[in-house]
């Protein structure tokens, strides 16, 4: 992620605002770039508004997304099809494979896959289906989260499944292994998430700043040192069920960057998988449910513990 660092000069207008300086004083992105490419900012060492007044002397963080290309690569990737019609797809999708392009991931990703798929529908690979890197995506998953997520085959579709997912009509639930066992067995954690001053790639709870993000669990096993629990996101923060777990003090097991390698299982992956999604589907008026099993790698650990208990 480009980030630049500077003093706002003792010259500056008064109220100038932040968006403006960025675009026509110190020019490093233009004013379309600045939505294009989500900027971010601090000033004086706090998370801001872009469209926060300065004044001479503020000490100015910015960071920007780096620019995607424009072109998007249509690739034959083999995809666990949940289900399909002529107007959406659902699928499995495996740990490791990334959504959609982006910096170091520039292929093999859905996206690429999906492309490749829109192409041989239509029987046109000189037209694309969609403009963009994210043709018919919705909503995503981590990168090192496996399990179900949907795309639209139209853009009609896609329209119709990005109103439920904004309106927060659409019930997702996951399944994780977590360290420990939560306190209450069925519980919520609405905390507010923020990206990380230190570390912008990652976030943390904030009791202050930040986004609402709730997340209702409930613990399904326990062996003690781990368990297993079922979760249901009510809103879509980027990592929220992570960070939550980790806040609850249950970090998942696997996870790079909010969590603590245990002795058992140290070499373990994410285990965090998309099991259920609900939402109505376009042309339909009853909400449909897509369902997918636990992984290899989740059965593996749980019949390990599942031992130790005997």
């Amino acid at each position: 992620m480009p980030s630049f660092s500077c003093t706002v000069e003792e010259s500056v207008p008064s109220a100038a605002r932040l968006d403006r300086y960025v675009a026509e004083t110190l020019k490093i992105l233009s004013r379309s770039q600045i939505k294009s490419r989500s900027l971010s900012a601090c000033v004086n060492g706090k998370p801001v508004k872009i469209s926060r007044p300065l004044k001479g002397g503020d000490k100015l963080e910015l960071f920007w997304v780096e620019a995607e290309s424009p072109f998007l690569i249509p690739e034959n990737i083999p995809l666990d099809v949940v289900y399909e019609d002529t107007r959406v797809i659902v699928i499995n999708k495996a740990q490791g494979m990334v959504v959609h392009p982006g910096a170091g991931n520039r292929t093999r990703t859905v996206a690429n896959a999906l492309f490749y798929m829109m192409r041989q529908r239509s029987g046109d690979e000189s037209v694309p289906a969609f403009s963009g890197l994210r043709p018919g995506i919705v909503h995503r998953l981590d990168k090192d989260t496996s399990g179900v997520m949907i795309a639209a085959w139209d853009e009609e579709a896609l329209a119709f499944l990005g109103r439920q997912f904004k309106a927060r009509k659409v019930r997702k639930s996951y399944a994780a292994i977590v360290l420990g066992c939560p306190k209450d067995t069925i519980g919520s954690i609405d905390k507010k998430i923020v990206r990380s001053r230190r570390n912008r790639k990652i976030f943390a709870v904030s009791d202050s700043e930040g986004r609402r993000s709730l997340t209702h669990f409930k613990v399904l096993r326990s062996w003690g040192d781990f368990s297993l629990l079922h979760l249901m996101p009510k809103t879509g923060r980027t990592h929220q069920i992570r960070v939550h777990l980790k806040y609850l003090g249950n970090p998942i097991v696997g996870d790079p960057l909010y969590g603590q390698a245990p002795s058992r299982f140290k070499n373990s992956s994410l285990m965090l998988h998309a099991k259920n999604l609900s939402l109505f589907l376009p042309d339909s008026t009853q909400m449909s449910t897509f369902k997918t099993h636990l992984p290899p790698r989740f059965k593996k650990i749980i019949r390990a513990l599942e031992v130790c208990k005997k």
